[in-house]
């Protein structure tokens, strides 16, 4: 027998499986453009997330494809809690780069503020008033009236009290300059 033929109904298996992980790309991909261009996000900020979703699906495909192919649940545990506990003890010290970018990932989907906006950040220790530059995947940039640029953890963006002091500034902020 062919080996071909012995593994024929697992290549049907996976072949539907990533035509089906393709769609439902295509799908989220669909649905986070939509939704960020409605809410005047830049397109940077949409491909940052884009990518995120790309590689939850991809690892959602291994784990399918993983037991097409065989693998037994608890084959599979003692991979994944073997490579969980190495990443856990990896990330421990840099817990705060993950803070940061699931902060950048809420606030993809649910943060009242553009680029453009002149914003306060009512920080006893160091407050900002300033206008966003640019919204990236750990900080944000902001341009202060003096003209320097601070950047400022999208973690702290979500703990510290924000007020909008003037929506699209930009221009102003600019000419400011």
């Amino acid at each position: 027998m062919n080996f071909f033929e012995t593994i024929q109904e697992e290549f049907i298996a996976t072949g539907i499986i990533l035509l089906s992980i393709l769609a439902i790309r295509f799908v989220t991909h669909f649905t986070i453009t939509k939704v960020a261009r409605k809410n005047g996000i830049n397109e940077a900020r949409i491909g940052l997330v884009r990518r995120y979703v790309t590689v939850a699906l991809f690892l959602i495909t291994v784990l399918i494809e993983a037991f097409i192919f065989g693998a037994k649940l608890e084959d599979l545990a003692v991979i994944f809690s073997s490579i969980f506990a190495i990443l856990g003890i990896a990330l421990f010290a840099i817990w705060s780069i993950l803070s940061n970018i699931t902060s950048g990932i809420i606030m993809f989907f649910n943060f009242p503020y553009k680029v453009g906006d002149k914003i306060e950040i009512h920080d006893k220790d160091f407050p900002i008033k300033a206008i966003i530059e640019d919204i990236r995947a750990f900080q944000l940039h902001l341009r202060l009236d003096n003209g320097d640029l601070v950047t400022y953890p999208n973690n702290l963006m979500l703990q510290k009290a924000v007020t909008l002091v003037e929506k699209d500034a930009i221009d102003e902020g600019i000419d400011a300059i």
